[in-house]
């Protein structure tokens, strides 16, 4: 905030008044010296009041902050934490960007660190689904690189075929499967 420069300003005048008053001689008045330590006072109390000025403006910018943060964080939930892909591929679909473009909005407001993790289908071997899952992890990985998260808080890793959420064969239960999770 900008209080430091009103403070200054406070504090230099409470400064001058305080030279008035040790410069006056002993052969002045008891008026001037009333007035003098009336307008030391006064300074005192403007520099108290800017200052509490200051803090509650600084208290309201943070509750704003605060506010927006947690609507970024509501949006980024309701776009949800999975983002499915295409069989046999690795390019993010634009629902995929859509919802990570969420997540994406909250993790430049804040300094949390996220896991990605990479999901494949049972078709293919377990090598071949491994380096497929490790794929679609980085493709969103360097997605969110590209708009402008720090790559030192983003870890990826792929499970390949391992943990599925549905299981049976077809489509249906497939799809659900080729994922990368946001954690």
């Amino acid at each position: 905030m900008k209080a430091f420069p009103l403070a200054g300003k406070v504090a230099t005048l409470l400064f001058a008044s305080l030279v008035l008053v040790a410069c006056s001689s002993n052969e002045t008045n008891s008026d001037a010296d009333a007035e003098a330590a009336a307008a030391a006072e006064a300074a005192a109390a403007e520099a108290a009041a800017a200052q509490q000025a200051a803090r509650e403006a600084e208290a309201q910018a943070q509750a704003a902050a605060d506010a927006e943060q947690q609507r970024l964080m509501d949006a980024a939930m309701s776009a949800g934490t999975v983002f499915y892909f295409d069989f046999d591929s690795s390019a993010m679909t634009d629902a995929a960007r859509a919802a990570v473009d969420a997540h994406i909005a909250v993790l430049l407001g804040n300094e949390d660190s996220v896991r990605l993790e990479g999901h494949t289908d049972e078709r293919g071997t377990r090598e071949y689904n491994l380096a497929l899952g490790e794929r679609r992890a980085n493709a969103v990985r360097d997605y969110m690189v590209a708009n402008g998260v720090p790559s030192y808080r983003i870890e990826s890793i792929s499970y390949g075929e391992e943990n599925p959420v549905a299981f049976g064969t077809g489509e249906a239960n497939w799809s659900q499967n080729r994922r990368v999770e946001l954690k």
